[in-house]
């Protein structure tokens, strides 16, 4: 357009209208004649505003989206890193609840028995010449451990030392078969071996030494004891006898007992450095109801009590003495307690890393 003149006129002619135009629209307010005229051109302006940016904003958020990829990429590798931590810390802190649970019953143990130990995780499940179920711990020579030590847990007897390096040990476990150790029925005298019979440790065998003895399915095996404790102290829950096998004419009696100790899931165990000064019998067996608190429960439940037959005995029950009951497969732990002594744990030697 051409600087002319005319152009000048019309232009100051179009700013003067507006003038006027904007100074009355500002002095009348809402009563404005402009006010249709405004009305119109929001609708028409509003339309093309709203076009244009359907068009535009798709564009923007691609371009934004291409830029910001690398950042996006990286904030979501950091939101599975953290994710991953945090899963791994919720398995961390049930396992440890785990092994505290497990620790306090085998310090409870201890501290019932009189026994001195020192604590270990088990590390693997190894093999060994002679033997072939057998597990390594994380303890050894420098922490007072030595061969033909016994080893067990808060539920019962595990095995016994019969290999000792300095930071580790190896432990042959009670089921295996090359395993023996003398065994005693509960609230009795009569003794006997009991052999590991591989089965994944689910079951021990038995032998009781008087073909005589009455045996029963539900009387309770602990620990016999060996000269000074060596390799096996007296004392500690072996299992409960599930099955009797009739052998006539013999001169042993044989039964299969189900171990107290999970041989399959072992974590938590402790070594004993020291045996008791005097044997423990079966103070360390899981409590139990009297059978009196039984019958009354079964009487109450409408039901008649157990009455024995003439030449057999219930369980737990031998020649007329007292019976002690057999605890059942989900009591507590035995011996389970919080308030163990100090000496339950050998002074000077770590806790196998607990």
């Amino acid at each position: 357009m051409k600087d002319t003149r005319h152009a000048r006129i019309s232009l100051g002619v179009l700013l003067a209208a507006a003038l006027v135009l904007m100074t009355v629209d500002h002095r009348t307010g809402g009563a404005s004649p402009l006010t249709p005229l405004k009305g119109v051109g929001a609708t028409v302006f509003g339309a093309a505003e709203r076009a244009g940016a359907d068009i535009v904003r798709p564009v923007g958020r691609f371009v934004a989206m291409i830029t910001g990829a690398p950042e996006a990429r990286h904030r979501i590798e950091e939101l599975r890193a953290e994710n991953g931590r945090l899963r791994r810390d919720l398995v961390a802190q049930s396992l440890d609840r785990q092994r505290s649970a497990q620790l306090r019953r085998l310090l409870g143990v201890a501290g019932v028995a009189g026994y001195r130990i020192v604590p270990a995780h088990v590390i693997a499940r190894r093999g060994t010449p002679g033997f072939e179920e057998a597990v390594e711990l994380d303890i050894g020579a420098a922490d007072g451990v030595r061969t033909e030590m016994t080893v067990l847990n808060g539920e019962g007897l595990v095995g016994r030392v019969v290999q000792v390096g300095r930071s580790t040990s190896t432990v042959v476990l009670l089921s295996d078969p090359a395993s023996a150790a003398g065994a005693r029925l509960e609230g009795s005298n009569e003794i006997g071996v009991v052999h590991g019979v591989g089965s994944d440790g689910r079951l021990l065998r038995f032998r009781l030494l008087d073909s005589t003895a009455q045996i029963v399915p539900g009387r309770r095996i602990v620990s016999f004891g060996s000269q000074h404790g060596v390799p096996y102290v007296a004392g500690v829950p072996i299992g409960v006898v599930e099955r009797v096998e009739a052998t006539p004419g013999e001169l042993t009696r044989v039964a299969y007992a189900r171990p107290y100790a999970d041989l399959t899931a072992l974590d938590v165990v402790g070594v004993v450095v020291q045996a008791p000064p005097r044997d423990p019998r079966d103070a360390v067996l899981p409590g139990a109801p009297r059978q009196a608190e039984k019958e009354k429960k079964a009487k109450a439940r409408g039901g008649p009590g157990r009455e024995e037959t003439p030449g057999t005995e219930a369980p737990g029950r031998e020649g007329g003495k007292p019976e002690t009951e057999d605890a059942p497969e989900d009591e507590a732990a035995p011996g389970g307690r919080d308030d163990v002594p100090p000496e339950a744990v050998a002074p000077g030697t770590r806790r196998g890393g607990i």
